[in-house]
């Protein structure tokens, strides 16, 4: 792969000898990777320049949590994706990575390729979310609406009652599919296989979790997207 063309993926981790383990694996996949040793480091670089950034959560000074919340404040980094390498695996820890807008959440000790399966569905999460297929009238607006709520499938974006609202990646996916098909019930598994590609571990409660997200975004259409206990969830119209 042209070293210009390659992905560009930082590596945060305040042990060294592991940012050196990644970084080679990595570039032997033909990535481009730049590695920081703490989260101020991490922070000097240009964040936006990245296709995806590892992430570990206990380091000294600045923690992984603090400089997710960081980059999710910056509008030129929002979007970067953000996979958590950490030691922190707890439900807890998972949930409060996944509510900062992590795109996964990897706990040590990991294998190598488990990090690079990771690493690919991310990836491909990234530049694949959302594609859904519109009927002909929206393919023609490439838009998804209900009432005051618009999804524009070009520009990625969810606007509600006039303004916009910041969905991640994953977030904006799972809103896509349930919008598109109003009414139509999507167990997790569906809700899995159609958002997280088959290589890569989701639980039922990473489902829930973004479920969960996306309803709190959604503010006066809340009540739009509904659980049916013991099937899974729809948009009801």
């Amino acid at each position: 792969m042209d070293k210009e063309e390659a992905t560009r993926i930082l590596v945060v981790d305040d042990e060294e000898d592991l940012c050196e383990i990644l970084k080679y694996n990595l570039e032997t996949e033909g990535y481009q990777v730049d590695t920081a040793n703490s989260g101020e480091e991490a922070l000097e670089k240009d964040i936006a320049s990245y296709q995806l950034i590892l992430l570990d959560v206990m380091m000294g000074g600045m923690s992984g949590f603090s400089v997710a919340r960081k980059l999710r404040e910056n509008e030129k980094t929002k979007h970067v994706p953000i996979i958590f390498l950490t030691a922190k695996g707890s439900e807890n820890d998972k949930i409060t990575g996944f509510n900062l807008g992590a795109d996964d959440y990897i706990s040590k000790p990991f294998s190598i390729r488990e990090v690079l399966l990771r690493i690919r569905a991310v990836l491909r999460r990234t530049s694949v979310a959302a594609q859904s297929t519109p009927s002909a009238e929206e393919d023609e607006k490439h838009t998804l609406e209900y009432k005051g709520l618009v999804v524009d499938l070009d520009r990625k974006t969810v606007v509600i009652d006039g303004e916009e609202v910041e969905f991640t990646r994953t977030e904006f996916g799972i809103l896509c599919t349930l919008l598109e098909h109003k009414g139509r019930v999507f167990s997790r598994h569906d809700l899995i296989r159609q958002i997280w590609p088959m290589d890569v571990i989701v639980s039922d409660r990473t489902v829930d979790v973004n479920i969960t997200r996306v309803r709190k975004k959604l503010g006066a259409y809340a009540d739009n997207l509904v659980t049916r206990l013991g099937f899974g969830y729809y948009f009801d119209a």
